[in-house]
């Protein structure tokens, strides 16, 4: 998906819309095969682009062994696939993708099961808008029975007596809102706020790479900005999937092992994570997500013991 969009029937053109010369999609897939071909195709049926826009996608496929990197070559022919080990994780992945990204080009990290309504990334353009700026804006997703949102913006709440915490934003369905931080499932980053902030820290191989980012954005003076509505689906993972540290049945050692692996928190990430945005509280909530982890564990298996 490159080279010129054609003007559509009913395109308004700003002068801001006119400065748009480059838009860098960077995503990240590992055995997804049906998933990414439907976000990509998602990505290609966008409607109501600004004239004279381009649109590059960079694909990390870490290790994949479904053949999604075949299937994706074949299906978009455009896409820069990138080839990884099975241990690049979205953070890792992210921050590869947009070394290969033009570096004067605005970014949009897509995760590779997001499905975009058609207008998404119209809404995202807007919504930066005027992208000569440095901004970071991100879109909600909403889950496919279109009950609950999924992954959106964070408001942060202050409390007494308690660290301060990120709250998931509900969109307003006609107003862009100003956000602490975001999720990294749709998130658009004009060139301006790159060339300040770079890509993602390869410091955070998986999770909180993309809060780290937007915390960052708002350190910097940099605003962060959830587009108005919802712009596509995105279902949550089940929160006791088998796997993760919330699977019912295992042992504290094992929900510990689990809780500090690569896929959540692993402990030297966490802990930088902590130490920059976290302050005083930062050894508290290092280590609150282990000791969770394993007293959740426990209670299950004796209240499951009780009940056999």
């Amino acid at each position: 998906m490159s080279g010129p969009v054609p003007e559509r029937p009913g395109t308004v053109r700003t002068e801001t819309e006119e400065a748009v010369q480059a838009i860098a999609v960077l995503m990240t897939c590992h055995n997804r095969k049906n998933q990414t071909l439907s976000a990509l195709a998602s990505l290609h049926a966008q409607t109501g682009l600004p004239d004279g826009i381009t649109i590059s996608v960079h694909l990390v496929d870490a290790g994949s062994t479904d053949g999604t990197a075949t299937a994706v070559r074949s299906a978009f022919p455009d896409t820069d696939v990138i080839s990884a080990g099975p241990d690049v994780f979205w953070g890792t992945g992210t921050s590869i993708a947009g070394a290969k990204a033009d570096r004067d080009a605005h970014v949009l990290w897509l995760n590779d099961d997001v499905l975009l309504d058609p207008q998404a990334l119209c809404a995202l353009l807007r919504t930066a808008a005027p992208l000569q700026r440095p901004v970071v804006v991100a879109g909600a997703t909403r889950s496919s029975d279109g009950a609950l949102t999924t992954y959106s913006g964070f408001r942060l709440v202050r409390a007494r007596l308690r660290a301060p915490g990120l709250e998931l934003l509900e969109p307003d369905p006609c107003q862009p809102q100003s956000c602490e931080t975001c999720n990294g499932n749709v998130v658009l980053v004009t060139a301006a706020a790159r060339h300040i902030l770079g890509e993602v820290d390869r410091a955070f191989p998986h999770r909180m790479g993309d809060c780290d980012y937007g915390l960052r954005a708002r350190q910097a003076g940099i605003p962060v900005l959830l587009a108005p509505g919802h712009l596509g689906v995105c279902d949550n993972h089940p929160p006791q999937a088998r796997g993760s540290s919330s699977e019912a049945g295992i042992g504290p050692f094992t929900a510990l092992r689990r809780r500090a692996s690569v896929r959540e928190q692993p402990p030297g990430p966490w802990w930088r994570y902590c130490r920059r945005h976290l302050g005083p509280w930062a050894p508290l909530y290092f280590c609150s997500p282990y000791v969770t982890a394993m007293l959740r564990s426990t209670v299950r298996r004796a209240h499951g013991r009780r009940s056999a």
